[in-house]
């Protein structure tokens, strides 16, 4: 930093000023290439900025009029407007990525605040700039920004607060005529999507709905525009106003499929219920059709597309993968819709190839592929299988779940590339986890019937043989709360993928946390021997399962030191290692 601002402080007077300028920004965008954002600001972009701002820039973010006149007080013609522009901008862009090196999972209210700040930036510069048809770029990359930000910020819950900046996206890119071009279509369906995603995240599903309208509406003007100047004959183009429709259309049947049967519930409907053992005996291929599934079908060409529509309508941002719950509002219908989803999901499923090819991204989550999907096509992605059966177990949906999770498992297993990896490690967890959260039968662990028998045999009266109760007591109840074999799998399983996988292939951190904080909640159960016996407990500490359970806390201290995910919950951690600590003093002492 110093030699930088030395180079700076000596040839700024050496030079014209149009060139320094020039090489200033070079200089800042190499910078930011290479991810040294906070040196990229000071000694770059902030630099540049410097000659204009005389008070804090934060204090005219809202004045318009205020900000034209400090930035381009000679107007937008003059030859460094356009530098100017490109400094906000990328000012911008570099002090969100600086807080997401240090706050990745915005965690912290002061992250989150200069985000939203980040965002209201890059709106005032874009809202100068959008008369000027020569600076279209910058209203492309600014959509391009809010929409990355957006995007993490929505998986932070924070969806009602950036809708405002995702329809001011869209909207800019309606009001650029450059922008306008069939070549630009993808990505503003790709806004819209987004749009009405905010929309069923804040429960307004019917906004979200109206606004796919719309965007259908747009799309067809642009598609009559065409057709009048030159007909439709380009493939490529077609295939671009195909996908961007299908957009539209996946948002419209994701409220469409549920109210369509709400209406209807004064009508009479057969209900087409299989029971588990005919779903076994019989095909999935030669089930009646649904009216969720004829639904579908009329709305969508080829399986690809319906599987689209199927992972969105069943998708929502309240949902996690490792927290399985019935589906809200607990509705008849509802949980019908749902089920005829998952059954006509499956279907495609088991009746289609699943791919590897990644066509079309529907939206980006964090920092990958939710699904990926081509209209027209009878394929199945990877992605969108894997996506289908987090869905399934997640809705609690088991027979869907342990039908799907044999032949992808299978397809991963066989693919070479390392990348698939990573999906596999999560479905083996998931796999371990069912029986766990929702075991299909109970086994006892030690039999009743034995010690109320030596218990009968007993004199109440003999001090000798009160003792050996209360010995035979407490080896119950210790036995009663050992960790059984599918948690010590559990543990030793995800131990393992964090251990011996690179950190790009291995699982997902946020189903790796629920992991971690649902063995400890198990732990706690055991553990609570330790408080209650004293040292009462040690003396049986070879007999039961103590060390199991020692092990099991000591592996998840490791496997939140690995994956780095502390900061996530700082009161846990401290709790384990306090637990671990005392426990592993008393062996020692004992």
């Amino acid at each position: 930093a110093n030699t930088l601002f030395n180079i700076w402080i000596k040839y700024k007077p050496r030079l014209p000023e149009w060139y320094y300028n020039e090489k200033l920004l070079q200089v800042g965008d190499s910078l930011a290439q290479i991810k040294e954002y906070k040196l990229a600001i000071r000694q770059c972009y902030g630099r540049y900025l410097q000659q204009f701002i005389s008070v804090n820039l934060d204090d005219i973010i809202g004045d318009v009029h205020q900000f034209k006149s400090m930035f381009f007080p000679n107007g937008f013609r003059d030859k460094y407007a356009t530098l100017t522009f490109h400094a906000l901008q990328q000012k911008d862009v570099c002090t969100y990525h600086m807080i997401c090196s240090s706050d990745r999972d915005l965690q912290n209210q002061e992250s989150l605040q200069t985000c939203f700040d980040v965002l209201s930036s890059l709106q005032i510069t874009m809202q100068v700039a959008l008369p000027q048809e020569d600076l279209c770029w910058l209203i492309y990359n600014g959509t391009i920004h809010i929409y990355t930000i957006c995007r993490h910020l929505m998986m932070r819950g924070q969806s009602a607060k950036v809708l405002e900046y995702l329809l001011w996206a869209s909207i800019c890119l309606e009001s650029s005529i450059p922008l306008l071009s069939v070549h630009y279509l993808t990505w503003r369906a790709t806004l819209y999507t987004a749009v009405c995603q905010c929309y069923f995240d804040c429960q307004a599903g019917i906004h979200g709905e109206v606004f796919a309208r719309r965007g259908l509406i747009k799309i067809d003007e642009l598609k009559q525009l065409e057709n009048m100047s030159s007909p439709l004959e380009n493939s490529e183009t077609k295939k671009i106003f195909r996908e961007a429709t299908l957009k539209m259309s996946v948002m419209i049947f994701k409220r469409a499929v549920y109210e369509s049967r709400r209406k209807s519930k004064s009508t009479i409907q057969p209900k087409l219920r299989v029971s588990q053992k005919e779903t076994r005996k019989v095909s999935l291929t030669y089930l009646p059709r649904s009216i969720t599934e004829c639904l579908l079908t009329e709305m969508f060409d080829g399986a690809s597309a319906q599987f689209l529509a199927i992972l969105e309508a069943l998708s929502h941002s309240s949902r996690h993968v490792l927290c399985p719950a019935p589906p809200v509002p607990d509705e008849i219908e509802i949980h019908d819709v749902i089920s005829e989803l998952f059954h006509a999901g499956l279907k495609i499923l088991s009746g289609n190839s699943i791919k590897k090819q990644k066509e079309l991204c529907i939206y980006t989550c964090k920092t990958e592929n939710i699904f990926v999907i081509t209209a027209g096509e009878n394929g199945v992605s990877g992605g969108a299988a894997v996506k289908f059966i987090k869905l399934a177990f997640s809705y609690e949906e088991w027979d869907v779940f342990d039908s799907a999770i044999e032949f992808v498992v299978n397809f991963l297993q066989a693919q070479d590339d390392p990348t698939w990896k990573k999906a596999e490690m999560e479905l083996k967890l998931l796999k371990l986890m069912q029986p766990l959260l929702f075991p299909r039968k109970l086994k006892p662990v030690f039999s009743s019937s034995k010690n109320n028998t030596k218990e009968a045999r007993m004199p109440c009266d003999s001090e000798k043989n009160q003792t050996l109760k209360s010995e035979l007591n407490a080896e119950c109840s210790l036995k009663h709360v050992e960790p059984s074999h599918d948690l010590i799998i559990l543990a030793t399983t995800a131990f393992s993928f964090v251990s011996t996988s690179k950190q790009n292939i291995q699982p997902d951190k946020e189903m790796l946390l629920d992991i971690i904080m649902f063995l400890w909640q198990k732990c706690k159960t055991g553990l609570q021997q330790i408080r209650i016996n004293g040292s009462d407990y040690l003396e049986y500490i070879h007999e039961s399962s103590t060390y199991q359970w020692i092990h099991v806390l000591w592996i998840i201290n490791e496997v939140i030191q690995k994956i780095s995910i502390a900061d996530a919950n700082a009161v846990m951690l401290a709790e384990i290692t306090l637990h671990l600590t005392a426990i592993l003093e008393n062996v020692a002492d004992y």
